[in-house]
């Protein structure tokens, strides 16, 4: 493996806030040649590229760092002009107390991180990518607040007056949320003057709350409906596969982002938390969980494998054996999950290749 300091004549490492970015040009072998800041602007931007071509002329490379949050303005501007963009981890912190840190230092960091790394790390692509990420993220605050507001609707009806508590207690929780929507339409329930004010004032809070139940899981389902149909347009493939819906495969394709970004199906499955670490020690002989990567697609695969353990008698025929030789659950699992990365991965990089009909038509 070779890494990035032999094929380039420097790296920008940029640092990235919400209003300012420091950055750092830095040789190939980490001499620090320019460090500037500028705001978070288009202005900014084109201040840096031009600072960059002044100092590193030859063939360059640009390390953000968080380049999917406060630095994807700049990753954005920095590809549209042609150069070459990858992404860094959050560079680590000295561990002694008293250790140095500024904007300029994490840029100088990050440069040299990216100098020294065998594979670097292709930043995610808008446009389509971020249209289909920013709907599961919206539904996901929604069902969150859904879910808090259920809770606190059945905190209610437990500390409700007895004969209000005695009707909502036999329904179940569907039916306490229409129930408590009809609220306002019943006036022996809230404003007849001959019930007593603790009565009223708890009907009105049980209505309200049941009506924001209702909005944020209409809200929830009408995203669902959405992300369907742009994982419908983007990848229909994903949802023939067994254990997975809308939003598993919406995340998986959130994750992978696009074609080539991943060297080997291996790099997606370490990317996704799933690849098996050795933990071999003495005469024991083994493999554990990575808990390291990124942990919504872990999520999602965990979701996967969970269905087809139930369902898929494929998946039962190959868990039987490795649950008949003494391992966990928890193994079995492991030993599904880089099966189900490759599978997708597969999919997903062959459906991004042109087909040969494809290919033939261009020609």
């Amino acid at each position: 493996m070779t890494m990035l300091a032999e094929h380039v004549d420097g790296v920008i490492g940029v640092d990235t806030h919400r209003d300012t970015l420091a950055a750092a040009a830095v040789s190939p072998i980490g001499a620090v040649l320019e460090t500037t800041d500028a705001p978070a602007h288009g202005r900014g931007y084109r201040r840096l590229l031009d600072v960059a071509r002044q100092h590193i002329p030859g063939q360059r490379y640009w390390a953000l760092e968080g380049a999917g949050s406060y630095g994807a303005g700049l990753a954005t501007f920095l590809e549209n002009a042609g150069e070459r963009v990858v992404e860094v981890c959050r560079p680590q912190r000295p561990a002694v107390r008293g250790g140095r840190k500024t904007d300029m230092l994490d840029a100088v960091r990050a440069a040299r991180e990216a100098l020294s790394t065998e594979h670097v790390i292709q930043p995610r692509t808008r446009g389509e990518r971020e249209a289909l990420r920013v709907p599961p993220a919206t539904r996901h605050g929604a069902v969150l607040a859904s879910t808090a507001a259920i809770n606190q609707l059945k905190a209610l009806t437990v500390s409700a007056p007895e004969d209000l508590r005695a009707d909502l207690r036999k329904l179940s929780r569907p039916a306490q949320v229409s129930r408590c929507a009809q609220v306002s339409r019943c006036a022996s329930l809230r404003d007849r003057p001959a019930q007593e004010i603790e009565h009223r004032m708890t009907v009105r809070p049980l209505r309200s709350t049941a009506e924001r139940i209702k909005n944020l899981q209409d809200e929830a389902r009408q995203l669902e409906r959405e992300i369907l149909q742009l994982v419908r347009q983007e990848a229909p493939e994903l949802l023939d596969l067994v254990g997975v819906g809308p939003i598993v495969a919406a995340q998986i394709l959130i994750s992978w982002s696009h074609p080539g970004r991943f060297r080997s199906e291996a790099a997606f499955a370490s990317f996704a938390g799933a690849a098996p670490i050795p933990a071999s020690s003495g005469l024991t002989n083994k493999h554990r969980l990575d808990r390291g990567g990124d942990r919504q697609p872990n999520r999602a695969l965990h979701t996967i494998t969970l269905t087809r353990m139930r369902l898929d008698p494929s998946t039962k025929t190959y868990v039987a054996p490795r649950t008949s030789e003494g391992k966990s659950p928890r193994d079995a699992q492991r030993c599904l999950k880089p099966v189900i990365c490759r599978q997708l991965f597969k999919i997903l990089e062959r459906r991004s290749r042109p087909s040969t009909e494809e290919l033939d038509q261009a020609a």
